[in-house]
C-alpha cells in the first residue's frame, strides 16, 4: 500500500469511540473520509462507534492514487474492520458509492460483519464504461461532485485512467458475488444520480442473497448522498436497521 505523501488537510481517517456497536464507514472513489464525516458524527451521536478509514491512494497525491489498486482499497477497509474489532462486539459496514462496492466484495469473501448499508452502490459507471481505455490520456478530468446542495468535497481534479479501469474491474468481479451475500442489507439510493444509475441499486436488491433486505429511495440527494440533503434520512434509516439486526439489540 502507498503512503508516500502527506495526507491533505481534512482528508484524514477518523475514529469516534462510543458504544459497543461499530459502523465501518467507507468513502467512495476519488474521495476521502471528509465526504462521510458529517454522517459519521451523526452516527456517533446515536451511540455507535464509528471508524472511517482513508482508502489507499486517496487524499494524498494523484501519484499515490495512480499507484493504488482495487486490492489496496479493499485492504484499507479490511484494516478498518480490524480497528473496530478492538472496540466493538458488533460491526456493520456502510459504504458510499465505491465504498459500498468494496464492502459488498469483502462480505462476499467472508468478512464477518453483522450487516451492510449501501449508499448509491457503484455497480455500474456508464461514463467510464463508455471509454476506450487504449485511446485515453493518462489522466481524466474529474467532473464537479454530483451533489444537489451547495457542498465541498475533497477530491483530486484528475483521475488516473488506470484507477478508472481498476474500478470497473472491481465492479465486474463483485457483481457475480452478490448472491453469496446473506447478511442483512439496507440499500439506500438516490432517485436522481448522475454517476451511478439508480437501477444499480434495483439490481443489487434483486440479486443479493440476503433474505433480510430493504431498499429505500433518497428523494433529495444526488450521487454523493452523504454530503447532500438526505444526511439525516441516511442516519435515521441506518440507525433503525442497525438496532434491528445487531446481535446486541436484535429486534428483527
Amino acid at each position: 500500500m502507498n503512503s508516500s505523501s502527506l495526507v491533505l488537510f481534512g482528508a484524514e481517517a477518523f475514529l469516534i469511540e462510543r458504544g459497543p456497536i461499530g459502523i465501518l464507514l467507507s468513502h467512495g472513489f476519488n474521495a476521502t473520509p471528509q465526504s462521510v464525516r458529517t454522517v459519521g458524527e451523526q452516527f456517533a451521536a446515536q451511540g455507535f462507534t464509528v471508524y472511517a478509514p482513508r482508502l489507499d491512494g486517496h487524499g494524498t497525491s494523484i501519484r499515490d492514487f495512480e499507484a493504488s489498486t482495487a486490492e489496496d482499497w479493499k485492504q484499507s477497509l479490511r484494516q478498518g474492520f480490524d480497528v473496530l474489532t478492538n472496540h466493538c462486539s458488533s460491526i456493520f459496514i456502510a459504504g458510499q458509492s465505491m465504498g459500498a462496492t468494496l464492502a459488498l466484495a469483502l462480505v462476499a469473501e467472508g468478512l464477518p460483519a453483522d450487516g451492510l448499508i449501501t449508499i448509491n452502490a457503484a455497480l455500474a459507471i456508464p461514463a467510464y464504461e463508455a471509454l476506450s481505455f487504449e485511446d485515453c490520456p493518462r489522466y481524466l478530468k474529474e467532473s464537479t461532485p454530483d451533489i444537489k446542495r451547495e457542498a465541498f468535497e475533497i477530491i483530486y481534479d484528475q483521475v488516473p485512467v488506470v484507477c478508472a479501469s481498476e474500478l470497473l474491474t472491481l465492479i465486474d468481479q463483485t457483481r457475480p458475488l452478490l448472491p453469496a451475500i446473506e447478511i442483512p442489507t439496507l440499500i439506500l439510493y438516490s432517485a436522481e444520480d448522475h454517476v451511478v444509475p439508480p437501477e444499480s441499486s434495483d439490481y443489487l436488491y434483486q440479486v443479493i442473497g440476503s433474505t433480510d433486505k430493504r431498499s429505500y429511495c433518497l428523494l433529495d440527494s444526488y450521487h454523493v448522498a452523504t454530503l447532500d440533503y438526505d444526511q439525516e434520512t441516511i442516519v435515521r434509516e441506518a440507525t433503525h436497521f442497525v438496532h434491528q439486526y445487531s446481535r446486541l439489540t436484535h429486534t428483527g
